[in-house]
C-alpha cells in the first residue's frame, strides 16, 4: 500500500523546498488575479481594498500570526523530548487561545470601524470616503473568526515536518479567495451594479471563504491521520506538564512572533497614513494622484514583494522545527548550518527574483494593469523593500528561535524608527532634487529593514559564533549570475524590446526575458558549483521528488 505523500516527513532542504514551492503558487495565483480584478476596480478601489487590507494584517499579527510559528516550535521541542501527551495538549490549548484571540480582533475591528476609518483618512477629500473604508474594515474582519484556528492546524502539521498538507492548504485557500475576488467583483458590479464599496467588500469577503475551505481541507488531513502524529522519538518518562504550563510557553514563544509581525505592519501603517498626505500636502499632488501612489504600494506593487516574501517564508516554515530540533539537542555545529543555509537558500532565489523584476518592470506593470504613470517607477524600486523584508524576516526569526527576545525586540524597533524618522525628511529631499518624491518613502523602508538585517546579524556572529564564510562566498557567486543575468538580458534587449504599448505582447516579452535570465543564472550556478555547495549533490532530483509519487 502506497504511503500518502502529503502527510511524509520531510529533511530541512526538501521541506524547505516543498513550503517554499507551495507558498509561492499562492503567491502566483494572489498575482494572476489583479489582472482582471484591477481592470473591475481601478486605482481608487485598489486604494479602498489597500486600507482595509492592512488593517486586516496589523490584526492578523496580533491574533494568529505568532500562534502557529510557536506551536510548531514547541511540538518539534516536545516531540523531540519523547513528550507525546504534553504534545497533544498543545494542539488542544492552542485551538482555544486561537479562537478567543479571533473572536476578539473581529469585535474591535468591527465595533472601532469607523474610527479607523476617519484615522486612516484624515482630512483628504475627494477620493474614498470613511462610510467606505468603514464598511470594507468591517467585512474583511470576519476572517478573523476562522484564520487563527485555521493557523494552529498549520502549526502542528509543520511542527511534525508534515509540510506538504499545510502548503496545499494555503494554495486551496487562495484559489477559493482568487475565484471569489474575480466573479464575486465581477458579478456585484456588472450584474448588480452596487457601488464600488460593495465590489470591494464582496472581494474582501473572499478571504474569509478561502479560510473556511483551507480550514476544512486540514481538519480532514488531520482525522484521517492522527495516529501519524503519536510516532514516539524514544520512550521517556515524561515529566508533569500542566495546561498553565503550555498556556504560559505557547505565549511566550508567541509574543515574540506576533512582535515581528506587529513591527512590520507598522512600516505598512506609517505609509498609509503619510503617503497620501504627505505627496498632497508637501510634493503638490492632486488627492486622486496621492491615492494613486497608495494603492500601488499597498495594493498593486505589493503583489510581487508577496513572490520574494514567499521564499523567506517557506523556509523559515521548515527551519523552526529542524532548528528547535538542534538546539534541544544542543546541536551547536547542526545550529549554525542550519542557520547559513538558510540564508544562502534564501539569497539563492531572491536576489535572481528581485532584479528581474526591477529590469522587467514596465513590461510587468504594462500586462498587468495597463499604462500608468507612476506603476513602472513605483515598482522598479519598491521590489528592493521585498528583499529587505525577506533577508530580516529570515535572520530575525533565527534570533527569536534562539529565545534572544530582548535583541529581537531592539532589532524591530531601531528598524521602524528609523522608517520614522527619515521618512518625512526623504520625502523633502527627493523632491528637492527632482525625483519622485514618493522614493522617499521607499528608501527609508529599505533602509530600516537593512540596519536590522545588519544588528541581527551581528548579533548572531558575536553571540552565537554563527559563521557566515561560506554563505559570504555563495553570496558572491549568487550576486556574479544575478549581474550577469541582467547583462545578458540587456545584450537581447538590442534585438527584442523590453516593453510593448500592446498589453498581452508583454506576456510574450516577460516569458522571453524570464527563460533567458533562469538559463543564464542557474548554468552559472551548476558551473560554479553554487547549486551543490549550497543544496548539495542532488538538488533537481530533491526538486523533482516533490512532484512525483513514489
Amino acid at each position: 500500500m502506497k504511503k500518502d505523500i502529503t502527510m511524509r516527513k520531510n529533511t530541512f532542504v526538501k521541506g524547505a523546498l516543498i513550503t517554499t514551492i507551495g507558498i509561492v503558487l499562492t503567491k502566483i495565483l494572489g498575482i494572476v488575479y489583479v489582472i482582471p480584478f484591477h481592470a473591475i476596480i481601478g486605482d481608487e478601489g485598489g486604494a479602498l481594498y489597500g486600507y482595509a487590507y492592512t488593517i486586516y494584517l496589523f490584526f492578523l499579527s496580533i491574533c494568529s500570526a505568532g500562534i502557529p510559528l510557536a506551536i510548531s516550535k514547541i511540538v518539534s521541542e516536545y516531540q523531540t523530548l519523547g513528550y507525546m501527551k504534553a504534545k497533544k495538549r498543545v494542539f488542544v490549548i492552542g485551538k482555544k487561545i486561537s479562537f478567543v484571540l479571533g473572536i476578539l480582533c473581529f469585535l474591535i475591528a468591527a465595533l472601532f470601524a469607523p474610527f479607523l476609518a476617519k484615522w486612516i483618512l484624515g482630512d483628504v477629500v475627494g477620493g474614498n470616503s470613511v462610510e467606505d473604508v468603514t464598511f470594507v474594515i468591517r467585512v474583511i474582519s470576519t476572517a478573523f473568526l476562522v484564520g487563527p484556528v485555521l493557523s494552529v492546524y498549520r502549526g502542528y502539521f509543520e511542527g511534525h515536518r508534515f509540510m506538504s498538507p499545510p502548503s496545499i492548504s494555503q494554495v486551496l485557500e487562495q484559489l477559493f479567495r482568487v475565484c471569489i475576488i474575480i466573479f464575486g467583483s465581477y458579478i456585484t458590479l456588472h450584474m448588480f451594479h452596487l457601488s464600488l464599496s460593495n465590489v470591494v467588500g464582496v472581494a474582501l469577503f473572499g478571504a474569509t471563504i478561502g479560510a473556511l475551505v483551507s480550514y476544512f481541507y486540514l481538519l480532514d488531513k488531520y482525522l484521517k491521520n492522527r495516529s501519524r502524529f503519536q510516532e514516539k522519538v524514544r520512550d521517556v518518562n515524561e515529566p508533569l506538564i500542566t495546561d498553565k504550563m503550555i498556556f504560559q510557553k505557547i505565549i511566550i514563544y508567541a509574543i515574540p512572533f506576533i512582535m515581528i509581525d506587529f513591527f512590520k505592519s507598522v512600516y505598512n501603517y506609517v505609509d498609509m497614513v503619510s503617503v497620501v498626505k504627505g505627496l498632497v500636502d508637501e510634493a503638490g499632488y492632486s488627492a486622486v494622484d496621492a491615492e494613486t501612489v497608495y494603492s500601488i504600494f499597498s495594493t498593486w506593487a505589493q503583489k510581487f514583494n508577496m513572490i520574494i516574501s514567499a521564499v523567506s517564508t517557506g523556509i523559515i516554515v521548515s527551519l523552526i522545527p529542524n532548528l528547535t530540533e538542534s538546539i534541544v539537542k544542543k546541536d551547536q555545529a547542526e545550529i549554525n548550518q542550519k542557520i547559513g543555509l538558510s540564508i544562502s537558500m534564501l539569497l539563492f532565489f531572491i536576489i535572481p527574483i528581485t532584479f528581474g523584476i526591477c529590469f522587467l518592470s514596465k513590461p510587468i506593470w504594462v500586462l498587468f494593469y495597463g499604462q500608468s504613470t507612476y506603476g513602472p517607477s513605483v515598482l522598479s524600486y519598491y521590489i528592493f523593500v521585498g528583499l529587505m523584508v525577506s533577508l530580516f524576516t529570515t535572520v530575525v526569526t533565527v534570533l527569536q528561535t534562539l529565545k534572544d527576545y530582548k535583541n529581537v525586540f531592539i532589532c524591530l524597533l531601531v528598524g521602524v524608527l528609523i522608517k520614522i524618522i527619515f521618512n518625512h525628511s526623504f520625502l523633502h529631499s527627493f523632491y528637492i532634487l527632482g525625483l519622485p518624491a514618493y522614493y522617499g518613502f521607499i528608501t527609508a523602508t529599505v533602509l530600516g529593514y537593512f540596519v536590522s538585517f545588519l544588528l541581527c546579524l551581528m548579533i548572531l556572529n558575536r553571540k552565537y559564533q554563527v559563521s557566515y564564510e561560506k554563505v559570504l562566498k555563495s553570496f558572491v557567486d549568487i550576486l556574479v549570475g544575478a549581474f550577469l543575468m541582467i547583462i545578458v538580458l540587456m545584450i537581447v534587449r538590442l534585438v527584442v524590446p523590453v516593453v510593448s504599448t500592446t498589453r498581452w505582447v508583454n506576456a510574450f516579452i516577460i516569458l522571453l526575458y524570464a527563460a533567458v535570465g533562469v538559463v543564464v543564472y542557474f548554468a552559472y550556478a551548476i558551473f560554479s558549483n553554487l547549486t551543490k555547495n549550497i543544496f548539495g549533490n542532488h538538488f533537481f532530483k530533491s526538486v523533482l521528488q516533490i512532484f512525483i509519487r513514489k
